[in-house]
């Protein structure tokens, strides 16, 4: 019994050797797989701490005399404006942090204090008016935004009163031109001085070098922005290139982690794999303009079945390539005020032909006809377009066959340059195509305002256009403009077609939130990071 009692001891015993070598054995391997493990991840997670871009075709980087899209991209992180754009291109504070309207034809803007330019200096009210007057002295591309500017009024070193030559209720917007240090440029001439070499800003980025070829931005530490403490990008090189085509090779060779372009063609260069695409709506819009003049045209119905019988889908298939977005109303370009589920009507030639019947059309022997005061009239309409460019011509064939597929007959007007724009300033057209480089505000003056292209009038919009221009409330414009909208699509003055397609080709190494638009490509740029 005694015997049992021991083997039995010494069984245990064994056992419980065993259970604590496998423990230990299963704890080491842990412990070496957690080691391997976090050294994996260090590796994976391995950062370069520079960007690399790119400009085609340098001029200069001082934006306000630059013409290359390139310098205006990237000058969004060297320079800021009074008031900048969002992503869905709500205004926001940046060098200013109030505005507001002294009368029809005057602000007052109050500046962000302790703001400093890049070399420490305090930016003040008189960087403004410097500003200001060299873009009313000389030809910008910002130079528009103040063509009314007829006086400014330094109130302190904060705050200034800008008056206009006539009422702009929408002038804010055009307040996001990059500000120049007045003190900088003192006694220089503006367009000749080597100090434009090497401009000064009061953005997140400072210009430290511009030679060889290269223009080197770091970090800078001035910045009252703090968003930037933690950035991980701590300088940026841009290269610049002679030709678009070398910069694609550069792209394709890993020396650029992005590059902007509207190539249609961009696949024939670069490829399609190896790289990611943002895709993003640009700013040339086309679109037809109806007469509602035109005694045909007056009638709603008549209008709103072209819009149904026009297949625009098909019109960027075969004419630009699917290169091009459809859009439904002028502010389809991602403006906050916009709802898309608002849209206008889409292709729909049963529908066409039905509001012609409802509006009292008959169709007969392949045409749409109508008594009116005992006169018999054919729908027949003529289609302007401008002979010089081709693409418009391709897209007024597709929509003259659209529109004799439901029995409207349509002849196109083919004319030069110059009667094109004439026969647009004096109205003098049925339907046109039209197109135009929109403007990123909210102002639909151009097409539904007093004296706008269609001739199209109507009490309510022009009620409502009339009060959101005093109205601050988010809530109670997006209302307004939803009602516009509404009238719109039930009026259809115009019909929408497309607006061009902008891509931003970035390396597959670059992580963070690349969400570029027409305003802006560089947003969150201080989430960004690129992986080695």
């Amino acid at each position: 019994m005694k015997n049992n009692f021991v083997k039995y001891i010494f069984i245990a015993f064994v056992a419980v050797l065993i259970i604590f070598a496998v423990y230990k054995i299963s704890k080491e391997e842990n412990k070496n797989n957690e080691a391997q493990d976090k050294q994996e991840t260090a590796q994976e997670v391995k950062t370069a701490t520079d960007l690399r871009l790119a400009i085609v075709n340098f001029d200069t980087i001082n934006p306000i005399i630059s013409n290359n899209s390139n310098v205006q991209d990237i000058s969004k992180l060297v320079f800021e404006p009074l008031i900048n754009m969002q992503q869905d291109y709500k205004l926001e504070q940046c060098l200013a942090t109030e505005w507001s309207r002294s009368g029809d034809t005057s602000y007052v803007i109050k500046l962000r204090e302790g703001v400093k330019w890049q070399d420490g200096s305090n930016f003040t009210s008189r960087d403004v008016q410097f500003t200001i007057d060299i873009l009313k002295n000389i030809s910008s591309v910002y130079s528009y935004n103040v063509q009314h500017v007829v006086r400014m009024d330094i109130i302190d070193d904060y705050a200034i009163k800008i008056t206009l030559d006539e009422k702009d209720p929408y002038f804010e917007y055009k307040l996001t031109f990059p500000i120049l240090s007045n003190n900088f440029y003192l006694e220089q001439d503006f367009l000749n001085t080597e100090k434009n070499n090497i401009p000064m800003g009061t953005g997140m980025y400072k210009i430290v070098s511009n030679e060889g070829g290269v223009i080197l931005l770091k970090k800078n530490q001035n910045w009252w922005n703090t968003s930037n403490k933690n950035a991980k990008i701590e300088e940026i090189k841009i290269n610049l290139y002679p030709s678009m085509g070398d910069a694609y090779n550069a792209f394709k060779m890993g020396n650029l982690d992005m590059l902007s372009t509207q190539n249609e063609d961009l696949e024939n260069y670069i490829g399609t794999i190896g790289y990611n695409k943002a895709e993003y709506k640009g700013r040339e819009y086309d679109f037809l303009a109806m007469n509602c003049d035109n005694f045909i045209l007056a009638d709603k119905n008549v209008r709103k079945a072209i819009n149904y019988s026009i297949d625009k889908e098909n019109i960027i298939a075969t004419v630009y390539g699917g290169k091009y977005y459809g859009v439904d109303f002028p502010l389809d370009f991602g403006m906050w005020l916009y709802n898309s589920e608002s849209s206008s009507s889409g292709y729909n030639p049963d529908q066409a032909k039905q509001l012609l019947i409802d509006s009292g059309w008959e169709y007969e022997k392949g045409y749409w006809k109508k008594k009116e005061d005992y006169k018999t009239i054919k729908l027949e309409l003529t289609l302007t377009v401008d002979a010089e460019n081709a693409q418009r011509v391709q897209a007024a064939e597709i929509i003259k066959y659209n529109l004799q597929e439901i029995g409207i007959q349509v002849n196109i007007y083919k004319v030069s340059n110059s009667a094109y724009k004439k026969i647009l300033e004096n109205k003098n057209y049925e339907i046109l195509i039209a197109g135009t480089n929109v403007g990123l505000t909210a102002d639909l003056t151009t097409y539904l305002g007093e004296n706008n292209i269609s001739n199209f009038k109507n009490e309510e919009i022009s009620k409502i256009m009339n009060d959101i221009q005093n109205i601050k409330d988010e809530n109670t414009l997006k209302e307004k403009y939803k009602k516009i909208i509404e009238i719109y699509k039930e009026e259809c003055p115009y019909k929408s077609l497309y607006i061009n397609k902008k891509i931003l080709i970035y390396s597959s190494n670059l992580r963070g939130d690349i969400a570029p638009n027409s305003y802006n490509i560089f947003y969150n740029v201080e989430n960004w990071y690129r992986e080695i």
